[in-house]
């Protein structure tokens, strides 16, 4: 269970820092399914690089179960690359299979949430196909957790304040009330072609503020009531 002070208190009252832990994902992770340009003023932020609008169709991608990490965890930063980025998202934890959902009742099938911050190398970005594996699907570069927070906790998913913090200092700030897509519409949308099963994960995109970080930082991802998630570039 968290503490106020970050410590933890085990099973058996045993209470430790969260440092003195190996952190794993919260839940065993499914299908990664992520979304790219779902907030208005991130594709506002882009938009010399787009050649898609904010009224297209929902950017999809799958990610491969290697680039998971945990709280804490440490993420490699290519020595070669000029431009690399956190994403602060929220991560949408599907808890029962939804096959042609529509949206009313998409949210029924939700699991919990939880906090992801989910890295992107710029440079390999290739403006026809948005993006490609190499900019998204690294080695540890999808960082999910601290905790799973249950569904009955979160009675609306599109008014949570998140924002990133690196090396103590404010760096991007949103609300999900932003998103282009809401996570009811994305439910229906991605189950309306394939079947979403327990454990699989919708990571809804990121806002606006987005900046390039090096070796040695520590990039925390926080989203209130969901979590405070921490990683360090290597």
């Amino acid at each position: 269970m968290p503490g106020q002070d970050h410590r933890l208190q085990l099973a058996n009252g045993t209470q430790l820092d969260d440092s003195q832990v190996t952190w794993l994902p919260p839940f065993e992770v499914g299908t990664l399914i992520a979304l790219g340009l779902n907030y208005a003023d991130h594709v506002k932020e882009l938009a010399k690089e787009l050649t898609v609008t904010s009224k297209d169709e929902p950017l999809v991608f799958l990610k491969g179960p290697n680039s998971v990490v945990g709280h804490r965890g440490q993420t490699p930063r290519p020595p070669e690359a000029s431009f690399m980025h956190y994403e602060c998202e929220l991560a949408v934890v599907i808890g029962r299979t939804a096959r042609q959902v529509k949206a009313a009742q998409a949210l029924s099938h939700v699991a919990g949430y939880t906090v992801c911050n989910d890295y992107a190398v710029r440079d390999y970005l290739e403006n026809w196909y948005r993006p490609n594996l190499r900019v998204k699907n690294r080695d540890h570069a999808t960082v999910l957790g601290p905790w799973l927070v249950s569904a009955d906790e979160v009675p609306n998913p599109q008014d949570l304040q998140l924002r990133t913090l690196v090396n103590g200092q404010v760096t991007q700030q949103g609300h999900t009330g932003n998103m282009v897509h809401s996570v009811a519409e994305l439910i229906e949308y991605l189950s309306g072609f394939m079947t979403l099963q327990a454990g699989d994960v919708i990571l809804t995109g990121t806002p606006e503020g987005v900046v390039n970080v090096n070796a040695g930082d520590e990039v925390v991802t926080e989203i209130d009531g969901i979590g405070r998630l921490v990683n360090h570039l290597v």
